[in-house]
């Protein structure tokens, strides 16, 4: 086995802010709302195989969330990954997930480049869920939601990159 990558919990300022936003919180002092916040952060679980024949590391739902028929959401997972440069992490629901309920990732299959890493939003994954079935899905905090797979990539031989990242998602398609 080789060793490529390393999950690791982004910082409390990034994970409180990307929650603010993505659920619409009322940034306040409410001490309340900052322990929970203190909470989920500190519950924040880093991905892991489930046993030694798993290919997936098992994305954990860093909150309680139920998602109706058609309904879509956006889970900040709080997590991020260094890993090598020939390297690039998949992410797909869960089987059973899918299987059950049809749940879906947005972009039907997460890619999390090397260089996502070091982009402005500390390469913070974001997991994008659409409920594409007939049932309502209920999700608990540290329940799995999706896994990721790491994967070798190769370049043409005439490839000549040189741009360099410089933001979270979608950033290298803006000029």
């Amino acid at each position: 086995m080789r060793n490529v990558a390393k999950f690791e919990v982004v910082s409390y300022k990034n994970f409180f802010d990307s929650f603010v936003d993505t659920f619409q919180i009322a940034k306040s002092e409410d001490e309340k709302i900052k322990s929970e916040m203190e909470t989920l952060y500190k519950d924040l679980q880093l991905p892991k195989r489930a046993t030694t024949g798993s290919a997936g590391y098992d994305f954990k739902s860093p909150v309680d969330f139920t998602l109706k028929p058609k309904e879509t959401i956006k889970i900040p997972t709080g997590i991020r990954c260094k890993m090598n440069e020939d390297i690039v992490l998949m992410i797909y629901p869960r089987s059973s997930l899918g299987f059950k309920y049809r749940l879906t990732l947005n972009n039907t299959v997460g890619i999390i480049d090397s260089d996502y890493y070091n982009s402005d939003n500390e390469g913070h994954i974001f997991i994008k869920f659409t409920n594409l079935g007939e049932k309502v899905l209920e999700i608990k905090k540290g329940d799995g939601i999706a896994q990721g797979i790491f994967l070798p990539y190769y370049l043409t031989i005439d490839d000549n990159v040189s741009d360099k990242r410089n933001g979270g998602i979608g950033s290298t398609n803006q000029k």
